[in-house]
């Protein structure tokens, strides 16, 4: 068992005690691409179920039905997605601190990081649901005045890169690993590079079933209202650490992230240099759900001795590092 000598508390909407704070183990919590339907039917025997009714009244959305019903039509909806796939990522928190293993570093992807600062206790639970519901029905207007969508280029030439740069209608929205980069923009800009791509250095070039143009300039107004949300949170203090998506760098203070969130708006996810952010002491990683596809980015960028992503409660409960 990995060691640490500082005593965290679990004090996530109503989790108290103290446990021993692993230096050896990050969290990682996915973005709405990682959702399927009926994610939820694998842990809605968890004791923290309960916490549905809390955060469907702050989302003004019935997130046990996103769970356990609702098809793959309406979970492509970013509205629905995020807030669900926020809420089963809780629930998987919630459910490794009651093995005893508390991660020092939490990472999250786009939505995800709003999942840690949850977690972390920067965030009420409250104050999270809230600002995810409004922060998925902002980028939903957003995506409907911009048409917008988002593709993934991979298998990066040389050069390739740098092919992207001054393209008209295209940004570089993630930055999931060396040779893989989700665009963002307009549909004529992206169907240029979905027919140019080879010439343009990359390999592959697919469309993603997202609804628009995320973490790009068209998502301005979707930013702007989430300012005002921002505004009214009450932050918390942590003695865990988060990875921020915008700077690929370590922040403990809640002074720090109501910019941070602000901006990740309309950036790009650095999650490569995220990912290598994390000191050489994290050897471990553990995916809460809907979890894969964050264990699947990482083990490409650095290497780590177990990679562990539970898909049902009792696969969490199992956990042992």
């Amino acid at each position: 068992m990995g060691s640490s000598p500082t005593l965290g508390t679990l004090h996530i909407g109503g989790i108290v005690g103290e446990t021993v704070m692993r230096n050896d183990i990050v969290a990682l919590f996915p973005g709405q691409g990682s959702l399927a339907s009926g994610a939820g039917i694998a842990w809605r025997d968890s004791k923290h179920w309960s916490i549905l009714s809390e955060i469907s009244q702050a989302a003004n959305t019935d997130v046990e039905y996103l769970l356990l019903e609702a098809s793959g039509d309406e979970l492509v909806r970013t509205d629905n997605a995020q807030i669900a796939t926020f809420a089963l990522s809780i629930i998987g928190f919630r459910e490794l601190c009651d093995t005893g293993i508390l991660p020092r570093y939490l990472l999250g992807h786009s939505l995800g990081e709003f999942s840690a600062l949850v977690a972390a206790g920067l965030l009420t639970l409250t104050d999270g649901a809230h600002l995810i519901g409004m922060r998925g029905r902002a980028m939903a207007e957003a995506a409907e005045l911009s048409n917008g969508t988002m593709i993934a280029v991979m298998g990066a030439e040389e050069g390739a890169r740098e092919n992207l740069d001054g393209l008209e209608g295209v940004w570089v929205a993630n930055i999931n690993g060396t040779g893989q980069i989700v665009l963002s923009g307009t549909r004529a800009g992206l169907d240029y590079v979905l027919a140019n791509h080879k010439a343009l250095g990359w390999k592959r070039a697919t469309p993603l079933p997202v609804g628009g143009a995320f973490h790009s300039p068209l998502m301005a107004s979707a930013q702007a209202a989430l300012d005002g949300g921002l505004a009214n949170v009450a932050w918390g203090s942590t003695g865990h650490i988060v990875i921020a998506n915008v700077d690929g760098a370590e922040h403990t203070l809640a002074s720090d992230w109501q910019s941070l969130l602000s901006r990740q708006m309309t950036s790009p996810v650095q999650f490569l240099d995220a990912t290598l952010a994390l000191p050489s002491s994290v050897t471990s990683t553990i995916e809460m759900p809907p979890a894969g596809v964050l264990t699947g980015l990482t083990k490409r960028i650095r290497e780590f001795q177990i990679q562990i992503s539970p898909s049902s409660v009792q696969e969490m409960r199992e956990v042992s590092l």
